[in-house]
């Protein structure tokens, strides 16, 4: 099917691009499909680190759930306090 595009099938395409998006947003678009590009290639090198196997072969103890309690907690005070508009 795209065997048989040439340069000036590439041209049209690219009018009609630039004429739909316009020009002035074009770097924007190639940015961000770059980005999207680069995100897809680092995803589907790395290997899955899935950690539900490990969590799955032990039960939650309680001490495990206060643990967790204690750790948001102190994440929750370590943050500053937005106040409200007087």
């Amino acid at each position: 099917m795209l065997q048989n595009l040439t340069g000036w099938h590439a041209l049209i395409i690219l009018a009609i691009v630039v004429l739909i998006f316009g020009a002035a947003k074009l770097p924007a678009l190639a940015k961000s499909v770059g980005q999207s590009m680069r995100i897809l290639k680092t995803e589907v090198s790395e290997p899955a680190t899935d950690t539900a196997p490990e969590t799955a072969s032990r039960p939650v103890t309680p001490r495990d759930a206060r643990a967790y309690v204690d750790a948001v907690a102190a994440d929750d005070l370590a943050r500053p306090v937005a106040r409200a508009a007087e």
